[in-house]
């Protein structure tokens, strides 16, 4: 790596990918995995498309093992759990181990926001990361304009004649643009006269929450994918029956629009290992995980898979377990929980702008979050990995308080410091996850039956992991939950929409609160998708910007280079 002449550690992460040298593509997929050059569809030198026909070709082929890639309850400080699944690639392909890493796509909603982009950090980052967090191969607006489809097509059926006989006071299906903009999640359409449009009330979601984002990353081939959409329930008729996207006959050209976007993306680390990066649904207003085919390929081409799910492990592992294995039969080998001291301290009451100076006794407090995460993990039949993303103000007392816990746990725990130093500093990571990799496979128990009633379902993920004393479902949501179950859906599983920065659903209690009330404001079916959505709190499927967004920071410089992506 010191070959590559990359930026001291600390530098701007776009500086160190700027400065990293990449290999060319086909070649390095042929050398590493064995992919004939005529299987990818390349987009420039360094970005590539694999054609469903060579991963159609790799069916008998055996699985490598799975490991998912989760962390604690997030803070503003960040995690790194991007970071952590690349460094572990990189500390897996460094010890020997033939192994490739599943990724989401990032959302232009967070790269302009808040959260920046996720393409990882420091040398432990998937390239070309200005591609990848902006407009990457064009996949998110293949999806936005899928789903736009279905939309005009459902306006323009009522336009002329609204043969199906849809109530417009009973469409359920909004309108979605990849960005966070709050003055669109309530809207009044058709004003204007009768050529405008029939007068309705709308919004709009951001496209990582779309029920064809949540399609997109559950189908298993494209057969598959125009069934899902096909499904979709849009509307009810004035008599209450269930319009689809069936009934408005635009199944196939919707997935004609997604036929290119499905193939999954080929990219690589700064150290030249493999990426899928492949559909990005968020694990806070939606399931989290990136596209089931991507994994199911990688698993045919490498020994080990890492991938990660999104958000802490109450949202995005229980969701990776409850909805995607549930549905794709894959199951987790091993499990790293991603932990930062920075985080602890959060969780313990410090401020972000107090995190450098040693505090141990923040740390302690804070740590009953990763407690929490370990004892809600070994709940689905599995024993996590504990890894402290390591920063250069942590000191040896405060991760000694963490090795407390985890030992006190029974589980592992060990410093990676990929962040800094690459694969190198993830191989004690990789050879810790090598030697679980090792063990049987574990039995993984799911939290709640397909045939428990959908409440129930609810109740059960809120008390066993949420540790939520009562849930409170809404009188529309109870309704919704009862028509859903009717209609023959009752035995999906449930997606709970909900803050991702507390274990209950008020963003500003941390720690590992306890004894709290979940309340369920809106039930919606994603029939498609395969799942119900409950949605909590005040958790918003269309985001906001923060007062300061990222966009303010972000520009080009007077070489014409990007500047301030995160």
């Amino acid at each position: 790596m010191s070959q590559q002449n990359l930026p001291a550690p600390g530098a701007p992460d776009i500086e160190i990918a700027r400065a990293a040298v990449m290999k060319p593509l086909l070649p390095l997929a042929e050398k590493t995995l064995g992919i004939p050059p005529e299987a990818l569809v390349p987009y420039g030198h360094y970005k590539a498309k694999l054609s469903l026909d060579y991963i159609e070709s790799l069916k008998d082929k055996p699985d490598g093992k799975l490991v998912l890639v989760t962390a604690v309850t997030p803070t503003p400080a960040g995690e790194g759990k991007t970071t952590t699944s690349v460094g572990l690639n990189d500390g897996l392909n460094k010890i020997g181990v033939k192994a490739m890493v599943c990724l989401r796509e990032p959302s232009l909603g967070p790269c302009f926001g808040m959260k920046g982009g996720a393409a990882g950090g420091g040398r432990a980052q998937v390239l070309p990361m200005e591609d990848i967090n902006l407009h990457f191969n064009g996949d998110f607006h293949a999806i936005t304009s899928a789903h736009s489809l279905i939309s005009a097509m459902l306006d323009n059926h009522m336009q002329w004649g609204n043969e199906l006989d849809i109530d417009p006071r009973r469409i359920t299906w909004r309108r979605v643009v990849d960005m966070n903009d709050r003055a669109l999640r309530h809207i009044v359409m058709g004003l204007g006269g009768p050529t405008q449009g029939v007068v309705r009330e709308g919004g709009f979601d951001i496209t990582v929450a779309s029920e064809i984002m949540a399609i997109f990353c559950l189908a298993t081939d494209l057969a598959d994918l125009q069934k899902r959409i096909g499904d979709i329930i849009v509307a009810k008729t004035h008599k209450k029956k269930a319009v689809t996207v069936r009934d408005l006959g635009c199944d196939g050209a919707v997935t004609v629009l997604l036929k290119d976007a499905f193939q999954p993306n080929l990219v690589q680390s700064i150290e030249h290992n493999l990426a899928f990066i492949h559909g990005g649904p968020f694990a806070n207003i939606a399931h989290g995980c990136n596209s089931v085919v991507a994994t199911q390929t990688a698993l045919k081409m490498a020994d080990v898979v890492v991938t990660e799910a999104g958000f802490g492990a109450d949202l995005g592992a229980e969701k990776f377990l409850d909805i995607k294995c549930r549905q794709s039969g894959l199951r987790p080998d091993a499990v790293v929980l991603v932990c930062t001291i920075r985080a602890m301290k959060m969780q313990g009451g410090v401020s972000k702008n107090d995190l450098t100076p040693k505090n141990v006794e923040a740390v302690r407090a804070g740590c009953v979050n990763v407690e929490r995460h370990i004892q809600n993990l070994k709940k689905f039949g599995v024993t996590p990995i504990v890894s402290i993303n390591h920063f250069v103000h942590d000191t040896d007392e405060e991760i000694s308080v963490v090795k407390e816990i985890c030992d006190a746990e029974g589980v592992p725990m060990v410093i990676a410091n990929h962040w800094a130093e690459g694969g190198a500093g993830a191989e004690d990571l990789a050879k810790l996850v090598k030697a679980e990799l090792a063990k049987p496979k574990p039995t993984i128990n799911l939290m709640y039956d397909d045939s428990d009633k959908l409440a129930m379902k609810v109740e059960k993920v809120a008390k066993e992991i949420y540790r939520a004393k009562d849930v409170v479902i809404s009188s529309a949501a109870k309704s919704v939950f009862r028509q859903i179950e009717k209609a023959g859906f009752g035995h999906l599983p449930i997606c709970i929409a909900k803050t991702q920065s507390s274990f209950s659903t008020d963003a500003k209690q941390l720690g590992a609160t306890s004894d709290h009330t979940v309340e369920v404001r809106e039930a919606t079916l994603n029939a498609g998708a395969g799942f119900v959505v409950a949605i909590c709190g005040n958790i918003m499927r269309m985001p906001g910007l923060p007062r300061h967004p990222a966009a303010l920071d972000i520009g080009l410089d007077e070489d014409g280079q990007i500047v301030g992506l995160a």
